[in-house]
């Protein structure tokens, strides 16, 4: 079997990412606003998807713990926000980082399941 041209990056490596990204989101609206619920999310939620790549990392078959579940609910949580104030920035960006790591999520567990 031929090699591929570029190797694969390991889904643990965009989880861990992709936590970074929710935790300097939260950061960054205590910091603009004073927001201590953004900030209080942000750690949170950051963390639980830290915990999540974290555990993809220990097994690449470990896919349905926290990363799944952390990145589908802000898709939910941060796409109704982005819709209802009309803006991108931020909550647009998590939203769309968020349904990017979900769908690399999904065709994971697809390619895991037996």
């Amino acid at each position: 079997m031929e090699k591929p041209l570029f190797p694969l990056v390991p889904l643990h490596w965009f989880g861990f990412g992709y936590t970074a990204l929710v935790v300097s989101g939260g950061i960054v609206g205590y910091v603009k606003t004073g927001s201590v619920p953004s900030l209080a999310a942000g750690l949170l939620f950051g963390s639980l998807a830290g915990l999540g790549a974290y555990q993809l990392y220990q097994d690449p078959r470990n896919v349905w713990g926290f990363l799944a579940a952390t990145s589908v609910t802000f898709v939910g949580v941060m796409g109704m926000r982005s819709y209802y104030y009309g803006k991108f920035m931020p909550v647009g960006l998590i939203a769309g980082a968020s349904l990017l790591m979900a769908a690399k999520v999904g065709v994971r567990m697809l390619m895991t399941s037996d």
